[in-house]
């Protein structure tokens, strides 16, 4: 048999054709139909307008820029003349405490070692002169004692340890410790007439008061001749002479004098 040839679909007709079949294009409320209507810009010539900038402020002018630079380079030597005193401070500071550190860092023990000096003392006083010359054994004790107080009041004093002058001074609250008062009219009042316990000081600190006692009855102490006597303030001046005044003006009127009867 022969072959039948199937007829094939007929295919759709383009878009464009049948739009140009259909009729005219419409129009839109202003007049331009869908085809004439602006096209959108192209996204790469939307991106590039939109990255690039309004134009900016003006530059400064080279005499605004030397003054910024200016004050700029006086802000930062001021920071840095701050930074050199501060450097100073502390390096004095730290010399300063190294030095006291090693000048008074005996202290401590110097003070406790003052007790042993009193006791060296107290046994040098406690014989009397008579008993040494009775007795040679006496006598040698005593001599080795005596030696023994003077070799450490020498290292004392190789250390910067002195004794606080006090027998016949004008008693001194900040070397001295009064503990009595002994009648004396001979001397003024004030003055160190006995010594109980010797002070110490180690360089220019104190490092024990001297215990002291002090005579009463006497004369006072004269201030001294360069002292200046203390000027009154102005207006207190004027309000006593006027007050003076005001007095010696009643002493005429009735009541004016304290013994006056009335």
């Amino acid at each position: 048999m022969p072959d039948q040839k199937k007829p094939k679909p007929e295919q759709p007709e383009a878009p464009e054709a049948l739009a140009g079949l259909s009729g005219p294009a419409p129009v839109d409320a202003e007049g331009a139909s869908p085809a004439q209507a602006p096209a959108d810009p192209p996204p790469v010539a939307a991106a590039a307008s939109a990255a690039t900038p309004d134009a900016g402020p003006p530059a400064p002018s080279p005499e605004m820029q030397i003054a910024a630079l200016e004050s700029q380079v006086a802000e930062l030597n001021d920071k840095l003349l701050r930074a050199l005193a501060e450097a100073e401070n502390v390096r004095r500071r730290a010399e300063r405490d190294r030095e006291d550190a090693y000048k008074y860092a005996v202290a401590n023990f110097a003070r406790d070692a003052l007790g042993v000096a009193d006791n060296l003392r107290r046994a040098t006083e406690s014989i009397d002169a008579d008993v040494r010359k009775a007795d040679p054994a006496v006598d040698k004790v005593m001599a080795g004692i005596e030696l023994t107080e003077r070799e450490m009041l020498a290292t004392f004093e190789r250390y910067g340890i002195k004794p606080v002058a006090a027998l016949g001074e004008k008693f001194d609250h900040n070397r001295h410790e009064a503990l009595f008062e002994v009648e004396d009219k001979a001397r003024p009042a004030g003055t160190v007439v006995q010594v109980l316990e010797t002070g110490y000081t180690l360089h220019d600190r104190l490092l024990r008061p001297a215990k002291v006692g002090l005579a009463k009855g006497g004369p006072k102490v004269e201030a001294r001749a360069d002292a200046k006597p203390e000027a009154a303030e102005p207006g207190r001046k004027g309000a006593a002479s006027g007050a003076k005044g005001a007095y010696e003006a009643k002493g005429s009127e009735p009541g004016g004098k304290l013994d006056e009867k009335l």
